[in-house]
């Protein structure tokens, strides 16, 4: 069939009718039933949240489900996928690598509107008092870039890199289901407009984390926020069993379990962690919202609820999800130490049964969180013990990568400049989360900005350090051209430095008392405010040369050849960017792509009679 653009509004257009109408036919249902049942029939929440999922469905039907899956549900023909070009990244597509750089594309733009509002929160901390917002204002805003920031961090690498890489590097012409994967993609947007919706309903103060009873309590821009962490988990949900389903059962002869790429064990044991405890924070949601709509008191103390059960179910998800986070970009940083120090991963087996070891582990930490909480002494010790114990094979981790580094050839290329980024600053974040592991030190520091360094160091300096340093390495492969370099190392060190002024003397702050998520603070850490202020802003303007650099090497960068790195995953073995259904022939796997230095150590025959060694320098 011949493939022509496709006539007509494209997917978002449709998304955005299908939606409104859905929020309409929603609402008048809601009212109608509160009606019958002799309530007001207009009440802005209840209405809102029963609008919210026939809003969505209407969106998705919209954006492509109908025309390109459930026609057939109801004995119609399925209509012709027709779009090409740039289209396609507006539209229902269910080719993975389309996928991939949609979700690369939209949480890219979440990550700098979050990095708009920690400006904007630097600019007011600079000096005591209140001078370019009031106190809720501060307090809206602070929620709002505490929740876009763990979304980017949660699902951007899983998103991007998990759909574009992971299928080819194990040797796949696409996800298992695709169709399904299109559907977790289009579940993003909602949240995004969700979260930006709330600002006109008098925003939410509660943080990202939403405690209960506060977050029943708050005005109608909270609600959105409960609306927007439900969507965004069962968008995690349905992403997870796809990936899960792919690597266990479509990879390429030969590929076995002692022969995946990391990064591929790292996207696997991330997407098992969100299939299994993602559930636990929706339910929390759930309940949160039933608490404001339908009368519930799940955590009204006053008629017998608890509030502390918010806490649990919360970071009973919540903590596996800093693993969620960072597990891929220990992924991205294992794979880039082995391709540019050429030499083969140090220790890969323990290093796959660290991975296996956290995603073990990280549901026994949770109560950590809840030292403070009043919780039972008898409760304290164990979860010290295992949040102790989870930094053994985290640590593991660090030494696999330490060990490929040792006596490597290394090439200080961008890439791996933020590969050693992350290492660095995981480094910090890891020690630091070692003393808030220990009850009598969590009891002074918690809830300071003592804590808030060392996330930053965990997420920012691990997460997203990763994030861009997978950005750097697979953006040839995505677009066909080279980003440029000068530009890249200019973008490294002014983030490194930006990212270690503003935090590091967060440290002092917290050990001096100052308490997060607040908008004044007393006189005397004026000083400390400022330094960590005129950090921020450096590092802020770092991000503009990538934002420069992205779209400037996108448009009119020099072509990237089919491996410019001299990598041996699949991934560099066909052209950049891939064919459609990714390899002419299936490869077969002969051995682990680690094998630098290896006496005729070759990766996988890719047909045509030639076995691939990209053996390099």
């Amino acid at each position: 069939m011949s493939v022509v653009n496709q006539v007509g509004p494209i997917a978002i257009v449709r998304g955005a009718v299908g939606g409104t109408i859905g929020y309409v036919l929603g609402a008048a249902g809601i009212m109608a039933i509160r009606a019958a049942v002799g309530a007001r029939a207009w009440e802005v929440e209840s209405v809102t949240a029963g609008a919210w999922l026939v809003a969505l469905s209407g969106w998705l039907l919209g954006v492509g489900v109908w025309q390109y899956w459930a026609r057939p549900w109801f004995g119609k023909p399925l209509s012709p996928y027709t779009t090409s070009g740039w289209r396609r990244y507006f539209d229902f597509d269910t080719d993975h690598k389309v996928i991939g750089i949609q979700y690369l594309v939209t949480f890219l733009t979440m990550f700098f509107m979050a990095g708009l509002f920690a400006m904007v929160m630097r600019y007011e901390l600079m000096n005591t008092g209140e001078d370019l917002v009031n106190s809720g204002q501060y307090n809206s805003i602070m929620s709002l870039h505490g929740t876009m920031m763990v979304f980017v961090a949660v699902a951007a690498t899983v998103g991007a890199f998990g759909n574009y890489v992971v299928p080819i590097m194990i040797g796949a012409d696409d996800m298992a289901f695709p169709r399904l994967n299109a559907l977790s993609y289009w579940l993003v947007p909602p949240v995004l407009v969700a979260l930006t919706t709330s600002f006109a309903f008098g925003g939410y103060d509660t943080g990202w984390t939403g405690y209960a009873p506060l977050s029943v309590q708050s005005d109608v821009g909270g609600l959105f926020y409960n609306l927007a962490f439900f969507t965004l988990g069962l968008s995690s949900i349905v992403g997870a069993i796809n990936i899960i389903v792919t690597v266990v059962t479509m990879r390429a002869q030969g590929m076995t379990w002692g022969r995946l790429p990391i990064f591929v064990w790292s996207i696997f044991t991330t997407a098992i962690m969100s299939l299994i405890f993602t559930q636990f924070v929706a339910l929390a949601m759930l309940m949160v919202i039933l608490d404001r709509t339908a009368g519930m008191v799940f955590f009204d103390p006053a008629s017998g609820g608890k509030p502390l059960l918010y806490q649990h179910i919360f970071w009973f998800y919540s903590h596996p999800a800093v693993y969620i986070m960072i597990l891929p970009a220990f992924g991205i940083t294992l794979e880039l130490v082995s391709h540019f120090s050429r030499k083969p991963l140090f220790a890969y087996k323990w290093a796959v049964g660290a991975l296996l070891g956290i995603m073990g582990m990280s549901s026994v930490v949770w109560a950590h969180h809840m030292f403070t909480s009043g919780m039972a002494d008898s409760l304290r010790k164990p979860f010290l013990v295992s949040t102790e114990l989870i930094s053994i094979p985290t640590g593991v981790i660090f030494l696999s990568a330490l060990g490929t580094l040792w006596l490597g050839k290394i090439k200080f290329a961008v890439p791996m400049l933020f590969a050693l980024g992350v290492l660095f600053n995981f480094l910090m974040g890891g020690i630091t989360g070692v003393f808030l592991a220990d009850v009598p030190v969590d009891i002074q520091l918690q809830d300071t900005y003592f804590v808030v360094a060392h996330f930053h160091y965990v997420i920012l300096g691990g997460g997203i350090f990763g994030l861009f340093g997978g950005i750097y390495y697979w953006f040839p492969k995505m677009t066909g051209r080279m980003m440029n370099s000068r530009l890249g190392k200019a973008h490294f060190w002014t983030m490194m430095l930006g990212f270690n002024a503003t935090f590091l003397p967060m440290f002092a702050l917290g050990l001096q008392g100052m308490n997060r998520r607040v908008a004044d603070y007393t006189p005397d850490l004026e000083s400390w405010n400022k330094i960590v202020s005129m950090g921020g802003f450096f590092l802020g303007s770092s991000f503009l040369i990538f934002i420069y650099n992205f779209i400037f090497s996108w448009v009119r960068g020099p072509k990237a050849p089919a491996n410019p790195w001299g990598a041996r995953t699949l991934e560099w073995q066909i052209p950049s960017p891939p064919p459609h259904e990714n390899f002419e022939v299936p490869p077969i796997i002969l051995a682990d792509p680690y094998g630098y230095g290896e006496v005729d150590s070759v990766h996988a025959d890719m047909g045509s009679g030639l076995l691939v060694d990209q053996e390099q320098l």
